[in-house]
């Protein structure tokens, strides 16, 4: 018996095998759930599909293109689902962000008014979306990452759109909590992922965590899929408005003397 037995869920951000929500859609499969999943792009439909067909038949209710910065994309993947009934679950695994490396003091709003919309406040878009078939309740669950809290080098525009996302969580919590609507973050340490290469200097910093942290490792995405499972599930029901670190223990350092060493 699965911990999602039963449930039914849509999942955003799935875009090759090494997405973490990729990892998140493989948990949900081995616990039972069933769910439909989005492609942003023609690009990316092709593996998407590949993808779903690698879980147990009828796992994956539908495969659709959806933007969530295109409010006629998120309304007519919406109206697709409502003959599904009940979603009890949503996994929000999107961003992108422009204007990374430099001074932030330099940051173009253009490149600050894309990064916001599209790692922030999409969110806000899917859960607006979603709560109209979450009638009995449900789970939201985004992705968060250290940089929204601390500095991150080259990591500018998307270290401030993860704090907003982390304070959206927490006024989303308190605005659906009545619904029986939980909304949590997971944040989860480097993960080699397609957007991670888009980061300078990532694989230093990637091999630095991974000598430091408490457990000795980075993070997989399997690691992130399994606390998502948990999360979506009855047995997180009382937990909502949090940010749950999967980072094998890197959030709790404030000194590393093998990083300084070096």
């Amino acid at each position: 018996m699965g911990l999602l037995d039963g449930k039914k869920g849509l999942i955003y951000g799935v875009r090759n095998k090494y997405s973490i929500a990729w990892g998140c859609a493989q948990s949900a499969a081995r616990e039972g759930a069933t769910f439909a999943l989005t492609y942003f792009g023609e690009r990316e439909e092709s593996d998407v599909r590949k993808l779903a067909a690698t879980l147990p038949e009828g796992t994956v209710t539908m495969i659709e293109p959806c933007d969530l910065t295109d409010p006629d994309q998120v309304a007519a993947l919406h109206e697709k689902l409502a003959p599904l009934g009940q979603i009890d679950f949503m996994v929000h695994a999107v961003a992108y962000a422009r204007g990374l490396e430099g001074r932030l003091v330099d940051l173009s709003y253009p490149d600050w008014e894309i990064s916001l919309r599209s790692s922030s406040y999409t969110l806000v878009s899917a859960v607006k979306a979603i709560e109209p078939l979450m009638s009995a309740g449900g789970s939201v669950v985004t992705l968060t990452y250290i940089g929204g809290e601390r500095v991150i080098p080259n990591y500018n525009t998307a270290g401030i759109t993860k704090a907003a996302l982390e304070s959206i969580v927490r006024y989303l919590a308190n605005d659906l909590g009545p619904q029986k609507i939980r909304v949590n973050a997971i944040s989860a340490g480097p993960v080699k992922t397609l957007s991670a290469k888009g980061i300078l200097g990532f694989s230093k910093m990637y091999k630095g965590v991974e000598r430091v942290a408490p457990l000795r490792k980075a993070t997989d995405p399997d690691e992130v899929g399994d606390v998502c499972a948990f999360l979506a599930s009855d047995l997180a029901r009382a937990m909502t408005g949090d940010v749950v670190y999967v980072d094998s223990g890197y959030h709790i350092l404030g000194y590393s003397e093998p990083t300084l060493a070096e």
